[in-house]
Protein backbone atom coordinates (compact mmCIF):
# COMPACT_ATOMS: atom_id res chain seq x y z
CA UNK A 1 0.00 0.00 0.00
CA UNK A 2 1.46 3.32 -1.09
CA UNK A 3 0.92 5.94 1.61
CA UNK A 4 2.47 8.72 -0.44
CA UNK A 5 -0.22 8.64 -3.14
CA UNK A 6 -2.93 10.42 -1.09
CA UNK A 7 -0.37 12.94 0.17
CA UNK A 8 0.76 13.72 -3.37
CA UNK A 9 -2.86 14.16 -4.53
CA UNK A 10 -3.59 16.50 -1.62
CA UNK A 11 -0.44 18.51 -2.30
CA UNK A 12 -1.36 18.72 -6.00
CA UNK A 13 -4.85 19.99 -5.19
CA UNK A 14 -3.45 22.66 -2.90
CA UNK A 15 -0.67 23.63 -5.31
CA UNK A 16 -2.86 23.97 -8.39
CA UNK A 17 -6.07 25.17 -6.78
CA UNK A 18 -5.40 28.83 -7.40
CA UNK A 19 -4.13 28.69 -10.97
CA UNK A 20 -5.57 25.37 -12.17
CA UNK A 21 -2.54 24.66 -14.28
CA UNK A 22 -3.59 21.29 -15.62
CA UNK A 23 -0.51 20.72 -17.79
CA UNK A 24 1.91 21.37 -14.95
CA UNK A 25 -0.04 19.08 -12.65
CA UNK A 26 0.02 16.39 -15.33
CA UNK A 27 3.78 16.69 -15.76
CA UNK A 28 4.28 16.37 -11.99
CA UNK A 29 2.01 13.32 -11.97
CA UNK A 30 3.88 11.82 -14.94
CA UNK A 31 7.23 12.45 -13.26
CA UNK A 32 6.16 10.57 -10.13
CA UNK A 33 4.60 7.77 -12.21
CA UNK A 34 7.79 7.26 -14.22
CA UNK A 35 10.01 7.29 -11.12
CA UNK A 36 7.79 4.75 -9.39
CA UNK A 37 8.40 2.41 -12.34
CA UNK A 38 12.17 2.68 -12.20
CA UNK A 39 12.79 5.46 -14.70
CA UNK A 40 15.59 7.84 -13.81
CA UNK A 41 14.44 11.32 -14.78
CA UNK A 42 17.29 13.57 -15.91
CA UNK A 43 15.42 16.60 -17.28
CA UNK A 44 11.99 18.21 -17.29
CA UNK A 45 10.75 20.82 -19.76
CA UNK A 46 14.07 20.72 -21.59
CA UNK A 47 14.48 23.25 -24.39
CA UNK A 48 17.41 23.56 -26.76
CA UNK A 49 19.19 26.89 -26.26
CA UNK A 50 18.41 27.91 -29.84
CA UNK A 51 14.69 27.11 -29.39
CA UNK A 52 12.68 24.79 -31.56
CA UNK A 53 10.69 22.57 -29.24
CA UNK A 54 10.44 21.34 -25.71
CA UNK A 55 10.76 17.86 -24.28
CA UNK A 56 8.47 17.39 -21.29
CA UNK A 57 10.53 14.67 -19.63
CA UNK A 58 13.88 13.06 -20.46
CA UNK A 59 14.51 9.85 -18.55
CA UNK A 60 16.56 6.69 -18.57
CA UNK A 61 14.70 3.37 -18.73
CA UNK A 62 17.56 0.98 -18.15
CA UNK A 63 19.94 1.59 -21.04
CA UNK A 64 17.34 3.47 -23.11
CA UNK A 65 17.15 7.25 -23.18
CA UNK A 66 13.46 8.10 -23.38
CA UNK A 67 11.91 11.37 -24.51
CA UNK A 68 8.43 11.53 -22.99
CA UNK A 69 5.64 13.78 -24.24
CA UNK A 70 2.99 14.32 -21.56
CA UNK A 71 -0.58 15.18 -22.54
CA UNK A 72 -3.15 15.93 -19.85
CA UNK A 73 -6.92 16.38 -19.98
CA UNK A 74 -9.45 16.82 -17.22
CA UNK A 75 -11.83 14.57 -19.18
CA UNK A 76 -11.89 12.57 -22.40
CA UNK A 77 -15.00 14.41 -23.57
CA UNK A 78 -13.39 15.97 -26.65
CA UNK A 79 -10.64 13.54 -27.61
CA UNK A 80 -7.85 11.39 -26.28
CA UNK A 81 -4.90 13.54 -25.17
CA UNK A 82 -2.36 11.67 -27.28
CA UNK A 83 -4.21 12.73 -30.44
CA UNK A 84 -2.71 16.20 -29.97
CA UNK A 85 0.72 14.89 -30.92
CA UNK A 86 0.57 15.95 -34.55
CA UNK A 87 3.30 15.87 -37.23
CA UNK A 88 4.45 19.41 -36.37
CA UNK A 89 4.83 18.47 -32.70
CA UNK A 90 6.73 15.31 -33.66
CA UNK A 91 9.15 17.33 -35.83
CA UNK A 92 9.76 19.77 -32.97
CA UNK A 93 10.35 16.90 -30.52
CA UNK A 94 12.80 15.20 -32.89
CA UNK A 95 14.69 18.45 -33.39
CA UNK A 96 14.96 19.01 -29.63
CA UNK A 97 15.94 15.36 -29.05
CA UNK A 98 18.74 15.59 -31.64
CA UNK A 99 20.13 18.60 -29.81
CA UNK A 100 19.84 16.85 -26.44
CA UNK A 101 21.65 13.78 -27.82
CA UNK A 102 24.41 15.92 -29.30
CA UNK A 103 24.95 17.71 -26.00
CA UNK A 104 24.69 14.61 -23.78
CA UNK A 105 26.73 12.24 -25.93
CA UNK A 106 24.10 9.50 -25.51
CA UNK A 107 23.80 6.72 -28.10
CA UNK A 108 21.13 7.73 -30.68
CA UNK A 109 20.48 4.03 -31.36
CA UNK A 110 19.26 3.55 -27.78
CA UNK A 111 16.57 6.23 -27.71
CA UNK A 112 12.82 6.20 -28.05
CA UNK A 113 9.87 8.57 -27.97
CA UNK A 114 7.09 7.67 -25.55
CA UNK A 115 3.84 9.44 -24.71
CA UNK A 116 2.07 9.56 -21.40
CA UNK A 117 -1.63 10.46 -21.57
CA UNK A 118 -3.41 11.52 -18.41
CA UNK A 119 -7.17 11.88 -18.18
CA UNK A 120 -8.22 12.75 -14.64
CA UNK A 121 -6.39 10.18 -12.50
CA UNK A 122 -6.10 7.59 -15.31
CA UNK A 123 -2.65 7.24 -16.89
CA UNK A 124 -1.96 5.52 -20.18
CA UNK A 125 1.66 4.98 -21.17
CA UNK A 126 2.45 4.57 -24.86
CA UNK A 127 5.92 3.16 -25.41
CA UNK A 128 7.41 3.94 -28.84
CA UNK A 129 4.52 6.31 -29.51
CA UNK A 130 6.22 7.41 -32.71
CA UNK A 131 9.49 6.48 -34.36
Amino acid sequence: MNLLGPLYRLADRLRYKKHRKLGRRGEDQAHRWLRSRGFRVTARNWRPPQGGGEIDIVAWDGEWLVFVEVKTRSSAEWSAPERDIDPDKIRALRRAARDYLRRSGADPGKTRFDALAIVGEHIEYLQDAFT
